[in-house]
């Protein structure tokens, strides 16, 4: 139940919780003017760190979901590769995360 609750939470956090605003916000590419990219990558990142804490119950699983998930979007943001691999590389993160919950106490 766990890595379906990880993946059900990337879905939510990366669609319906990113919305239009932080989807082009978070883009050093083409920031909204005003609007610090750096601020609005961060704040997306933190809904994906603070799901993974949540569900694992790992706090350290939040900075390296948020580290991770920063360093994938800004490399998508940026053109260094593409949505699928940027999905891809966070469905992976999210198996990792499960596996660690999974052997620790």
């Amino acid at each position: 139940m766990m890595l379906i609750a990880l993946v059900a939470a990337h879905a939510l956090a990366d669609y319906p919780l990113q919305g239009d605003f932080l989807s082009k916000a978070k883009s050093r590419m083409a920031p909204i003017p005003g609007v610090p990219w750096q601020q609005a990558l961060g704040a997306h990142v933190v809904i994906h760190g603070a799901a993974v804490a949540f569900i694992t119950g790992i706090w350290w699983l939040f900075v390296a979901e948020a580290v991770i998930h920063w360093m994938t979007d800004d490399a998508k943001c940026r053109g260094k590769i593409s949505f699928n691999h940027d999905q891809a590389i966070h469905l992976l993160c999210k198996l990792a995360w499960w596996e660690i919950a999974m052997v620790l106490p």
